[in-house]
């Protein structure tokens, strides 16, 4: 984005540096994840006391690895797709379509949300078993999804708008 206004650069920069805090902690989840096993397998078999808790911090770091890694891979264009009919097409209804694409995505982001939400607030009086932690921390991963999805996509829709307006080409991030 060599001629791109200075605000979107800004704005790129600090969406790229929220998509490493979310890569950050998605590893972080990893890792401790690897760690309770780990303990899992010890207490087993040399202790022979089993951690019980350790299945369910299990589910909840999946959901927060899952969600999160979910939500970088649409802002760094990783994410899976089908791109074979999009990208046959000439430039124009080929950007036309990623445009398309985006406010789709950040439509599903803002249902997502929304959503989510309406989970978060349902199941914040249930406690996970073995955790002692409201059931809402599970839901949380896929309200932050929602979010992150709406404001990758719906900022890449509106990044795209302002160069189709100024002329110049958007350069998606992960492909050039």
């Amino acid at each position: 984005m060599e001629h791109a206004p200075l605000w979107m650069k800004h704005t790129e920069r600090a969406l790229d540096g929220l998509s490493f805090l979310c890569m950050l902690a998605a590893s972080i989840a990893i890792v401790v994840l690897i760690a309770t096993f780990g303990w899992l397998v010890f207490g087993r078999y040399v202790l022979n006391v089993t951690p019980t808790w350790v299945e369910q911090l299990a589910l909840l770091l999946i959901c927060y690895v899952t969600y999160l890694g979910a939500a970088v891979g649409i802002h760094e264009n990783t994410h899976l797709g089908v791109t074979l009919f999009r990208d046959m097409m000439g430039w124009r209804v080929s950007n036309f379509l990623k445009l398309v694409i985006d406010i789709v995505l950040a439509g599903f982001g803002l249902i997502m949300l929304v959503a989510s939400i309406e989970l978060v607030k349902f199941g914040w009086s249930t406690m996970l078993p073995m955790l002692n932690i409201p059931e809402s921390f599970r839901s949380l991963s896929a309200a932050m999804c929602g979010g992150l999805v709406f404001l990758f996509a719906g900022l890449r829709a509106v990044f795209r708008i302002a160069c189709l307006l100024r002329g110049i080409p958007y350069h998606e991030k992960g492909l050039f």
